[in-house]
């Protein structure tokens, strides 16, 4: 199974090469850094003693936040919320409500990021990245920290640090930026994915806070081949700073807010439009005594893609239908689809690089999310950034594809 993952990354390199605006100018040594860190981050993260149990610790921090979230929940929602049945459970979960129990951890940890931010601590870590990828890569100070920052905080959220340059990042580093809001996820919804899926997945976070990790220089890496542009923004950058830590609590709260009901729309919307395109589907006839759905459909499509990754060709239909869930729809309904009935039927292994390989926003909604939050950053470069937006899209998912495949050879 090695070997097809290490199969996937020439692949997946491959293409990004043949779509390459211009190959001449491709530079053979941000591949071999490129590739070279997610190798290095994997071993070190997965490998090494040392962050398993610092891993252990993160996770019991997050078992402590849903806790305290629970007792929030409890307290305004009851039983709906978590709090104490007035009533018998017919069968376990029947009184899991993912809108009351779920999702509000994502305002608690868009206050607590917030306050973290307030005290500094977040930026020491995202400037500490940055400092990392520029002299790494080679890309300039405002290209790198908007790339680290996307590990932590949404594809939104990072550009916002880099405003004032924006303007001035050359066509390439915009593409890097948009790319690494495609290829990571944002640490609001990192902890809520690693909720649902720690049924399945023993330590859910570490993984997916692993692959946010490894996505960032494959991101780089897959960017700069798409678009070979060496131009670098110079300058030095100052992460704003909240008047007061009630401040921040309350600015992070507000936008927190305002992702969650993004989020709980989305979901609404997306999994009718599901239904109802199943629904047309049912009218076809049957294949293989079953009726047509768009996941099957899905799985047949990217079951290659999954096996370039290491998964087996027994689960490559099933893991295939998860990413494609993923892109035409967002990767949250791909986790809840891997912690569910679609999940069940894959292997351990399998699960572990779903998991790796699912992390990334690339996908139509976040598209225009990211297209409306950089158009309303940067007017100027409308047209810009609606042209890069697709090739952005196709870059995010070739980076997290790289991770599963990473992922596929060691674990």
């Amino acid at each position: 199974m090695v070997w097809q993952s290490i199969l996937g990354i020439i692949v997946f390199i491959g293409i990004a090469i043949l779509l390459s605006e211009n190959q001449g100018k491709i530079s053979w040594r941000i591949i071999f850094f490129g590739l070279g860190s997610q190798l290095l981050l994997a071993v070190i993260l997965i490998k090494v003693p040392f962050f398993q149990i610092i891993f252990i610790a993160i996770n019991n921090t997050i078992l402590a936040l849903q806790n305290a979230t629970k007792a929030g929940t409890s307290f305004v929602f009851g039983y709906l919320g978590g709090g104490t049945l007035p009533f018998s459970e017919t069968y376990p979960e029947a009184t899991f409500i993912i809108a009351f129990q779920a999702l509000p951890l994502i305002l608690f940890v868009s206050a607590l990021s917030s306050l973290l931010f307030h005290w500094r601590i977040l930026p020491f870590i995202i400037q500490g990245f940055s400092y990392i990828l520029e002299r790494t890569f080679r890309i300039g100070g405002a290209t790198s920290l908007a790339t680290a920052a996307n590990i932590f905080i949404g594809m939104v959220e990072a550009p916002i640090l880099i405003r004032p340059y924006l303007n001035r990042l050359g066509r390439g580093e915009l593409f890097i930026v948009m790319t690494a809001g495609m290829a990571t996820v944002a640490g609001t919804v990192l902890l809520l994915y690693a909720a649902l899926i720690g049924d399945i997945i023993a330590d859910a976070i570490s993984h997916i806070l692993i692959a946010s990790l490894m996505s960032a220089p494959a991101a780089i890496m897959i960017a700069k081949l798409l678009i070979p542009d060496s131009s670098q923004t110079s300058g030095s950058i100052k992460i704003p700073q909240n008047s007061s830590a009630m401040g921040a609590i309350a600015q992070g709260t507000t936008e927190g807010i305002k992702l969650l009901i993004n989020i709980i729309a989305m979901l609404i919307v997306m999994v009718a439009l599901v239904e109802l395109v199943n629904i047309l589907l049912s009218l076809l006839p049957t294949l293989n005594s079953k009726p047509l759905t768009l996941e099957r459909i899905l799985g047949w499509l990217m079951a290659p893609i999954v096996w370039l990754m290491g998964i087996p060709i027994d689960d490559a239909t099933t893991a295939g239908r998860l990413i494609g869930i993923k892109i035409v729809l967002n990767e949250f309904l791909a986790y809840v689809a891997l912690a569910g009935e679609t999940g069940q039927g894959l292997s351990e292994r399998s699960k572990l690089i779903m998991t790796y390989g699912l992390c990334g926003f690339a996908n139509f909604g976040s598209l225009g999310i990211m297209i409306g939050g950089l158009t309303g950053l940067a007017p100027e470069r409308r047209n810009e950034i609606i042209s890069l937006s697709g090739k952005s899209m196709i870059s995010g998912t070739l980076a997290t594809c790289m991770t599963g495949s990473v992922a596929g050879i060691l674990l």
